[in-house]
C-alpha cells in the first residue's frame, strides 16, 4: 500500500515532465450512499461506482513522424468504499480479477490517419456501443439494462486480445476486436465487431459478439445488438434491441431483450433520465421460459466541467427469483 501511495505521488510531481513527454495522468473517483434491497436482505450502503467504476491511469503516445503515433494506456478500477484494488461491475467476467494490476485496459499500438491498433488487455468492439442508448446514464448502480438483461453479461475486456477503430469518415465508426484462446488463463476466445452513424439528432449503433468456449463442447454464446437515439430538443428519445444465442453456452437457450428509455436536460446543469428494459428466455422445443423486467429514474445536477451529484431508484423484478431495488445519491469526480 505505502508503496503504491509514494509512486503515485511521485507521478503527480512529475506531471510537467510527463506533459513534454506525453504521458498523462488521469481517473475519476465515484461513490454513493444507498438504500438497497436484494430481496432477502435490505441495507444501506456505501458503494463504489454508482455511476461509472472508480480508476486511475496512465496513458501516452509519442510522435513517430509522418502522422504515426505510438501509443499506449496503462488503466487500473478500484473501489472507493474500501480501498480494494480491481474492482469491476462485470461480476460474471471471468477474465477480470482483482489480482489484475491494471484489470481494465493494459495495451500499446499505433494510430494515425488510418485509424488505430491496440494489443493487449483490450475493451471489445461490442462494448463500445452497448452503453451509447442505454437510459439513466448507463449508470453501474441503476441500469436496467445491465439488470435484466443477458447481453449485459457479455465479456467486455478480455486478456489477450487486439482491436482496430477506424476513423470517423461522414459519421460513421467501426471496430473489429478478437482475444486469443489461452489454456494457461482459461480464457474464451472473443471476436466483436461494431458499426455507429452519429449525424444531426440521429445515432445508431450496431454490434455483434461471438464468446467461443475454450476446450469444451458446449456451442458458442452470440450477442447481437442495434440501438439508437433520437435528440428531438427538449429530450432525447432512446432504444435497443439485444438478442443473445445459446445463453450461458446452453445450446437452443435464447434471450430477447429490449429498452426504450429518455434523456430530459430541464436546465444547463440538471438532466433527468428514466428507462424501462425487458428481457425473455426461451429454450428450443418449450419447457422454459422467464422474463425479467425493470425501470429506472435518475437526474444528475453537474457542479463543474469534472464534478457532479446524482441520485435516482431502480426496481427489477425477476419471474424465476427475488425482486430487488435500489435508491441511491452519490458524487462523482474526475482528474
Amino acid at each position: 500500500m505505502k508503496k503504491s501511495l509514494v509512486a503515485l505521488a511521485v507521478l503527480a510531481a512529475s506531471g510537467a515532465t510527463f506533459a513534454e513527454s506525453g504521458v498523462t495522468l488521469y481517473g475519476l473517483v465515484d461513490t454513493y450512499v444507498g438504500r438497497l434491497d436484494d430481496g432477502t436482505t435490505k441495507q444501506n450502503v456505501i458503494n463504489s461506482g454508482g455511476i461509472n467504476t472508480s480508476r486511475w491511469g496512465i496513458k501516452g503516445s509519442e510522435d513517430l513522424g509522418g502522422g504515426l503515433k505510438a501509443i499506449f494506456k496503462l488503466e487500473q478500477g478500484f473501489a472507493l468504499d474500501t480501498g480494494a484494488a480491481g474492482a469491476n461491475t462485470q461480476a460474471l467476467n471471468p477474465q477480470v480479477t482483482g489480482t489484475q494490476t491494471f484489470d481494465r485496459q493494459s495495451y500499446v499500438g499505433l494510430a494515425g490517419n488510418f485509424g488505430e491498433f491496440q494489443i493487449g488487455k483490450v475493451w471489445t468492439a461490442y462494448d463500445d456501443v452497448i452503453g451509447a442508448s442505454d437510459g439513466v446514464f448507463n449508470a453501474n448502480a441503476l441500469s436496467v439494462l445491465y439488470a435484466t438483461w443477458k447481453s449485459g453479461s457479455y465479456i467486455d475486456r478480455p486478456a489477450n486480445g487486439f482491436r482496430y477503430t477506424t476513423p470517423e469518415i461522414s459519421g460513421f465508426t467501426g471496430a473489429v476486436s478478437h482475444s486469443l484462446a489461452e489454456k494457461s488463463v482459461n480464457q474464451k476466445a472473443v471476436s466483436a465487431a461494431s458499426l455507429s452513424y452519429a449525424g444531426g439528432p440521429v445515432a445508431v449503433q450496431l454490434a455483434y459478439q461471438v464468446e467461443n468456449p475454450y476446450a469444451t463442447p458446449n456451442p458458442s454464446l452470440k450477442y447481437l445488438l442495434v440501438a439508437g437515439s433520437y435528440d428531438f430538443g427538449p429530450a432525447i428519445a432512446k432504444f435497443s434491441y439485444g438478442n443473445v444465442k445459446n445463453v450461458g453456452n446452453t445450446a437452443g437457450l435464447d434471450a430477447t431483450e429490449y429498452q426504450v428509455a429518455v434523456d430530459v436536460p430541464v436546465a444547463d446543469n440538471i438532466l433527468l433520465s428514466a428507462s424501462y428494459a425487458r428481457s425473455d428466455d426461451d429454450i428450443s422445443g418449450g419447457g422454459f421460459e422467464q422474463k425479467r423486467e425493470g425501470f429506472a429514474v435518475g437526474a444528475t445536477y453537474t457542479l463543474s466541467k469534472r464534478t457532479f451529484m446524482y441520485g435516482g431508484y431502480q426496481s427489477v423484478s425477476n419471474q424465476r427469483a427475488v425482486d430487488t431495488t435500489a435508491a441511491v445519491v452519490g458524487i462523482q469526480h474526475r482528474f
